[in-house]
């Protein structure tokens, strides 16, 4: 009988190269991670708080980027989670920034209208992958 291993190595071959192909040919891994993460009613960070009033000009969320490359994307999206009379899970608004390991905040500031009575949240992303979310309310 005869053996004849080449057929299998090709075959092992293609499929290596075509997981590669997908994969855009490169694997991305990060150590970076976020810490010491919380709510301020200032942008000084003064008034750590987890509830809010209707009249508060901001919301604040500062924390740690750590063990970060220069070019780590970090993202925080605003989401109005329930409130009377709005619709549930809506995105208020998004930034994202390019930063190494540092001490950031994201802010959504408040228009001419008072802030809608209610339970909110926001989800901090590193490169696209949803870190750590943190909840707060209106009252």
């Amino acid at each position: 009988m005869k053996d004849n291993k080449l057929p299998i190595l090709l075959a092992i071959c293609v499929l290596l190269i075509a997981t590669l192909a997908c994969a855009g040919g490169s694997v991305s891994t990060t150590t970076a991670n976020i810490a010491n993460a919380h709510m301020a009613s200032d942008v000084d960070d003064t008034n750590q708080t987890s509830v809010f009033s209707p009249s508060d000009t901001g919301f604040y969320c500062f924390f740690d980027l750590k063990n970060a490359p220069d070019d780590t994307a970090v993202k925080g999206v605003w989401t109005l989670v329930q409130a009377e009379g709005y619709t549930s899970n809506a995105v208020i608004d998004e930034a994202t920034l390019t930063s190494g390991s540092d001490s950031i905040y994201f802010s959504l500031e408040r228009g001419a209208d008072p802030w809608p009575v209610g339970q909110y949240k926001i989800d901090l992303y590193i490169n696209d992958k949803l870190m750590q979310t943190i909840n707060f309310e209106v009252r």
